[in-house]
């Protein structure tokens, strides 16, 4: 049974039995807390808090989730993988314990032939928490599972809820038993691979607070209206099904793990280190495809880091399957053809997702030549020093600058012959994630409670009148201090605010939040900050600045109009830049993020090399030209679908609803679905002064701009500038660029002579060094202060210089100076007096700790320094001594 048939068939049961059939919601979490979406009920959580009211009694969905959490233990066991999908069953007040496990039953054991999956029931075995004597007994009359087939087990792994106080209850697993050849009897209580977890029923019948951890809280009364959270794990039950070993070798990734095999000329099956990478590559293509569809790209923070990193570890597995080359045009195609059917979007956005791809692959590729260059300098030098182990220092500087593996450092040094400190690196790398631990204590890890909101939520949503209101009466519906519901807030507090209306944007869509006051009678509030912590809510962070506000009062927002005009001018001139990206670069450039306010936007955009000056100057005369011509700016709502059929472009990552609304300028020129605000007609826009272009990651490129008064401003100080130099110069405008290139060439060619002089000046002082020749031993020795020095560099050539007159008897040089008010200390010997056993490192150390600093280099040539320059005197008598003993 293919992968896609076992999701369709779950779709077509729970949708013949009144489930509202819902459609997987993004990668990227709408949780702030959350990068990913971790779990199938994760975009029911508010319905099931009871946070917002669930829209329908009872659901279903096969959702794309992502855990990165044991990104380890992926191509170790049958069942890790980072990119899953999570088939659910939810019930939001409708049935409960008994028809969960009735739907879970029925369809689990139903022959294949009738629509079921066809599980027999001798295979399946229950979980239930140890106290949960319902479930026993409806497992029992339901399924006939006897006995030693239901197992009672603890809170750790049979309870849910948030982490926070509010809903929580006893859930029930069902696992399937691969028989005595995967390992012992026992059942799932064993924690053995033998028992494959296939299904989670929790059913939610309690509200707890005081929770002090997972298995640590207070029971305090039964939920009112009870919910059922069920989920299936779409991949291990193809796997059972297909009659494969692991979730690796089903019909949707074997297909990569054959390609990787292929390039690798390594056979799966053959060696265990091989398979394991090999279904790494399987796992982390197919997870990265389906992040890059949602619109994630690879960088250095948050989802792009964690993308970055499953790309990267995906090119170490084939380093290490033995293929150095690009592999990704090869693997990526195979994961787009095996996910297409299930999720065509893969293949529609290919070229955007290939093109982000193959560029990530590239740019490590290079990152690994030059962190191997590195590692062989100090594998070369470790055996220059007759030492058999590799520092751990410098395997953690190459895996956390230059991202270079662990796992390749050892393979390379075990090549030299050598070992690598582990005890050290790991040491490094603990450090390094307490590090990371204690920035990230206060994040919450869990779902963010947000449990104050719901009781504001519960009277519906906030009506935003702002597209054409720059004012709106309303009414105080509650108040937030410290994150606890309070009545009022007086002059010199800062609250949230929640409104039944608003005029006031909430920051979203790139668009910062609007400026403005909340006036009532007796008081006045300044608005920070306008967001929407839950959907459908929207909440103001203000500071009283008159009076006290108090819940139930009359209040009005009111817009500062001027900060809307240039928002408005911002959000519009984004939409503008993009469509002259697209009219010049073609459909692949296309927006990834942006953020507009007053006056500035920034637009990132899909791209992988930087825009010439030209390029950028056509963007910003095509945008200029839109504005002058006067574009109506059209805005209208309607079904999601009806947009997507008329073109309207949507951006990665953006959650859009049944209903859209959909943003015309020039009508299909620019068609984009958009929440923000916006001109009336393009000529409100003034004017786009592209100021910046830069890159954001190896795939992506940003503009930034500045818009109508701001843009002629800027230009304004430029022409200031430019009205300076003329008279500075005397030279008309048109001029100014010869006249400045002319400029910069005599001062190049002064610069040319100066040093020329220098150089001449430093060899006539050849002869005068020469001439302090001292015989030490057998050793010739030129040890001189040169006073004061240009630069370092200046010595060495007086070091070498003098090195080579001395001839090929034993002759060591060691010159100082005053280099910027530091004391600097060159020493070289040729090659008799290496021979001699005498060596410059060890000497400029010597000379180094007389100068209060220290110094290092090779045998034939060091460098040292330190804080007091009226130590260079006996700095050079410790060289003279030390060549002596």
């Amino acid at each position: 049974m293919k992968t896609s048939e076992i999701r369709q068939r779950w779709l077509d049961y729970f949708g013949e039995r009144g489930h509202t059939v819902v459609p997987s919601a993004s990668l990227v979490s709408e949780d702030p807390t959350v990068m990913f979406t971790i779990a199938g009920m994760v975009p029911f959580i508010p319905y099931l808090t009871g946070l917002i009211p669930a829209p329908y009694p009872r659901a279903t969905s096969v959702q794309k989730c992502i855990r990165t959490n044991d990104i380890e233990e992926v191509g170790k066991t049958p069942r890790h993988g980072t990119f899953f999908q999570m088939t659910g069953n939810f019930s939001f007040g409708d049935y409960f314990k008994k028809g969960a496990i009735e739907y879970a039953w029925d369809l689990l054991t139903t022959s294949e032939s009738d629509g079921g999956y066809g599980f027999s029931e001798k295979d399946l075995w229950v979980t239930v928490y140890k106290d949960d004597d319902e479930a026993i007994a409806l497992w029992k009359s339901i399924a006939g599972l006897p006995d030693e087939r239901i197992q009672r087990l603890d809170k750790d792994t049979n309870y849910w809820s948030t982490g926070h106080p509010g809903p929580a209850g006893p859930s029930s697993e069902i696992f399937f038993d691969r028989g005595p050849a995967y390992g012992p009897d026992g059942g799932p209580a064993t924690d053995d691979d033998r028992y494959v977890e296939i299904w989670n029923l929790v059913f939610m019948q309690y509200e707890i607070e005081n929770v002090r951890s997972k298995t640590e809280f207070d029971i305090v009364r039964e939920l009112p209206s009870k919910n059922i959270d069920t989920g299936m794990g779409l991949e291990r039950v193809a796997f059972l099904k297909q009659g494969v070993e692991n979730m690796y070798e089903i019909d949707q990734v074997r297909p990569v793990l054959d390609r990787a095999s292929e390039l690798s000329g390594r056979r799966y099956g053959a060696d265990h280190d091989d398979d394991v990478r090999m279904r790494v590559v399987a796992d982390h293509v197919r997870s990265s495809l389906m992040l890059m569809s949602d619109g994630v790209m690879p960088s250095n923070e948050g989802r792009g880091y964690i993308l970055r990193r499953l790309l990267r570890r995906s090119v170490r597995a084939m380093r290490l399957l033995g293929v150095e080359g690009p592999t990704f045009p090869e693997l990526f195609s195979a994961s787009r053809d095996a996910m297409s059917p299930a999720y065509p979007e893969v293949a529609r956005d290919y070229d955007r997702i290939s093109q982000a791809a193959y560029g990530e692959e590239d740019t490590f590729l290079r990152t690994l030549a030059s962190g191997t260059t590195i590692l062989d300098l100090a594998v070369d030098s470790s055996k220059k020093t007759g030492s058999s182990v590799l520092a751990g220092d410098t395997a953690f500087l190459l895996h956390d600058t230059y991202g270079f593996p662990i796992d390749l450092t050892l393979e390379i040094a075990d090549e030299a012959g050598l070992t690598v400190d582990r005890d050290a690196f790991d040491s490094l790398m603990s450090q390094q994630k307490q590090r990371a631990k204690a920035d990230a204590k206060n994040k919450k890890s869990q779902v963010a409670d947000l449990s104050v909101y719901s009781a504001f939520r519960a009277l519906g949503e906030t009506q935003f009148l702002g597209y054409t209101e720059m004012t709106a009466d309303s009414r105080v519906l509650g108040i937030i201090v410290d994150g606890e519901s309070v009545t009022s807030a007086a002059a010199g507090q800062t609250a949230e605010v929640i409104l039944s209306e608003t005029a006031l944007y909430a920051e979203s869509g790139g668009q910062d939040a609007d400026k403005g006051t909340i006036v009532g009678d007796g008081f006045e509030l300044e608005v920070l900050d306008v967001q929407r912590p839950v959907k459908g809510l929207i909440s103001h962070t203000v500071t009283v600045t008159r009076g006290v506000v108090s819940v139930d009062a009359a209040a009005t927002t009111v817009v500062d109009a001027e900060y809307r005009r240039g928002a408005r001018q911002a959000h519009s001139g984004t939409h503008v830049i993009h469509a002259a990206l697209r009219q010049i670069l073609g459909p692949n450039a296309h927006q990834s993020g942006s953020y507009n306010k007053a006056g500035y936007l920034r637009l990132d955009f899909s791209w992988n090399q930087a825009l010439s000056r030209e390029t950028l100057t056509e963007i910003e005369e095509i945008s200029n030209n839109a504005i002058r011509d006067n574009l109506d700016v059209v805005t209208r709502e309607m079904p999601l679908d009806e947009a997507k059929s008329l073109g309207a472009m949507a951006l990665f990552g953006e959650k859009y609803g049944d209903v859209v609304r959909v943003v015309d300028i020039g009508g299909p020129w620019s068609r984009e679905l958009c929440a923000g605000t916006h001109v009336s007609t393009s000529s409100e826009i003034g004017m786009i002064n592209l100021v910046n272009e830069s890159s954001v990651g190896s795939t992506n490129r940003r503009v930034e701009s500045l818009v109508g008064l701001e843009a002629f401003d800027d230009l304004a100080a430029e022409r200031a500038i430019v009205r300076e130099l003329t008279a500075s110069l005397k030279t008309p405008r048109e001029q100014l660029p010869g006249r400045i290139t002319d400029l910069v060439a005599s001062l190049k060619q002064a610069e040319k002579k100066i040093k020329e002089y220098e150089q001449q000046a430093q060899a006539q002082r050849v002869p005068e060094l020469l001439g302090t020749v001292e015989t030490v031993g057998a050793t010739r020795v030129v040890a001189q202060s040169l006073g004061s020095m240009g630069s370092a560099d200046d010595v060495r050539t007086l070091v070498t210089t003098v090195r080579e007159r001395l001839g090929s008897e034993p002759a060591v040089v060691a010159l100082a100076a005053n280099v910027k008010d530091r004391p600097v200390i060159i020493i070289a010997t040729n090659e008799a007096a290496r021979s001699a056993g005498i060596r410059a490192g060890q000497l400029v150390r010597t000379a180094a700790g007389v100068l209060g600093g220290g110094g290092g280099g090779k045998d034939d040539m060091a460098q040292g320094g330190g804080q007091d320059p009226a130590a260079i005197p006996a700095a050079l008598t410790s060289v003279v001594d030390a060549v002596t003993s």
